[in-house]
């Protein structure tokens, strides 16, 4: 007999008998159970990424504002909680309710740590199961309690003039804003110190111990310990403007310590930084100083902006002297003389653990003037001008500062130069060498290390 598929699968089609019915209610079982646990997993899976969305958005929320000052570690439970409650559960499918589980602050690696869990009802409770899955999530962020000391030496020399002039007053208010928001006053974390520089640095208060202008040309300030009351007769002066320029050694070299004045007296070496040598005319010398003054560490956001508005330009681009007086103000040698001068506590001892120290220089044009081992015009010194400056931001480096540098509408390449080697080596995605060629793009440098700044905080 010869078997005729074609007929047989045409009477399977016909047939209404209990055998069909039967697969077909198996396969549909078995569709809807598959449609009803890919309902759960994608459930699940919605769930647990809102979930571990908020919860890293809570932890490091909360471990920005420790960092950042704006609450104690003792509150962070209670702040990542209400972060959870305000912001997560509305991303939660059905409004469950997060329970912050764990949280753990470790204080010595400065960590913040925390699991958390939902109860979700799920759509399709399959063979009986329970009606409720918890979803869990973890996350860590980094915090620390730092402090932050930041030197900003600004450029304002003639060539600054104009709308230049008024690019940097934007941006270093900006940075002064972004660096100080939200930090208490009565335990500031970030303080700030302003050195603008022309000639050399406007140093108001400081004047009287670290300006000296010598009358024939014995020492540039101050005398040796040992010296006769004759000889200091016969080789001071005073400085009516408070302007100082480098500080030389005792042979007229450049210094490049950041020794306080005292010290230097002790080893003989010229301690202050101004000189008028023998039948030198003065303005040979010293052509213009600038008329800001350099305001040491503040965590006075008004006061530092005033006086960033207050802002006018003079002079030629004494870029050592600049950089010189830049660290002064982040040397904790510094302090007693600061102190003494009524213009605050002045820089913290150094502690990498407890204390960042940042400097952030910025130039328009090439450093040209120098003072130290220089008979002739010290305005047309730019070789000496920028092998001082690299040598004192070498010794920054040394001391543990972060140098980030600013070149704003830069044309010449040893103004370049200087610049990139003056800032620290770049990490990561973090630059230091920033050049800029307009006001906005100076805005946005200045506001990207402010950035930075806070980001090297918790990182190193």
């Amino acid at each position: 007999m010869r078997f005729n598929l074609i007929g047989k699968v045409n009477e399977f089609a016909r047939s209404r008998s209990g055998s069909f019915a039967i697969l077909t209610a198996m396969v549909a079982a078995v569709l809807a159970l598959s449609a009803g646990f890919a309902v759960n997993l994608a459930q699940l899976y919605n769930v647990r990424s809102a979930l571990r969305s908020s919860l890293d958005s809570a932890v490091t929320s909360t471990a920005r504002d420790i960092t950042t000052g704006v609450i104690d570690v003792k509150d962070a439970r209670e702040w990542v909680e209400r972060f959870l409650i305000v912001n997560g559960e509305p991303t939660i499918m059905d409004g469950e309710r997060i329970v912050l589980n764990t949280l753990v602050v470790d204080k010595l690696l400065g960590t913040l740590e925390a699991t958390a869990y939902v109860d979700v009802a799920i759509y399709f409770p399959l063979f009986g199961s329970n009606k409720e899955r918890r979803v869990s999530a973890q996350s860590s962020s980094l915090y620390s309690d730092k402090k932050i000391e930041v030197a900003m030496m600004l450029d304002v020399t003639d060539s600054m003039g104009g709308q230049k002039i008024k690019d940097l007053k934007t941006a270093a208010s900006n940075a002064v804003d972004a660096l100080t928001k939200n930090q208490k006053m009565d335990n500031p974390r970030v303080r700030i110190a302003l050195v603008p520089y022309s000639d050399g640095v406007n140093v108001g208060a400081l004047a009287k111990d670290v300006v000296f202008v010598e009358k024939s040309g014995g020492w540039d300030l101050p005398p040796p310990v040992d010296a006769t009351k004759a000889e200091i007769s016969n080789n001071t002066g005073t400085a009516s403007d408070n302007c100082a320029t480098e500080r030389k050694t005792v042979d007229l070299k450049a210094d490049f310590t950041d020794d306080a004045p005292d010290s230097i007296r002790t080893r003989k070496i010229s301690g202050k930084s101004r000189d008028y040598p023998a039948k030198v005319n003065r303005d040979d010398r010293l052509n213009a100083c600038a008329k800001a003054v350099l305001k040491p560490l503040s965590a006075d956001a008004d006061a530092l902006k005033k006086q960033i508005n207050d802002f006018s330009v003079a002079g030629y681009t004494a870029g050592a002297t600049g950089i010189q007086w830049t660290n002064y103000m982040l040397s904790e040698k510094w302090a007693p003389a600061i102190k003494n001068a009524g213009l605050g506590d002045g820089p913290a001892k150094a502690d990498p653990k407890k204390i960042a120290k940042i400097a952030i220089l910025m130039t328009d044009g090439e450093f040209n003037t120098a003072h130290a081992d220089v008979t002739g015009n010290v305005r047309s010194q730019g070789t000496k001008s920028r092998s001082y400056a690299e040598s004192l931001c070498e010794t920054m480096k040394k001391n543990g500062i972060e140098v980030f540098t600013i070149g704003f509408k830069l044309t010449n390449n040893d103004a370049k130069g200087v610049m990139k080697k003056c800032a620290s080596p770049d990490t990561g995605a973090f630059k230091r060498y920033y050049e800029t060629s307009s006001g906005d793009e100076l805005n946005e440098a200045f506001l990207t290390i402010a950035r930075n700044i806070e980001a090297l905080v918790l990182t190193n």
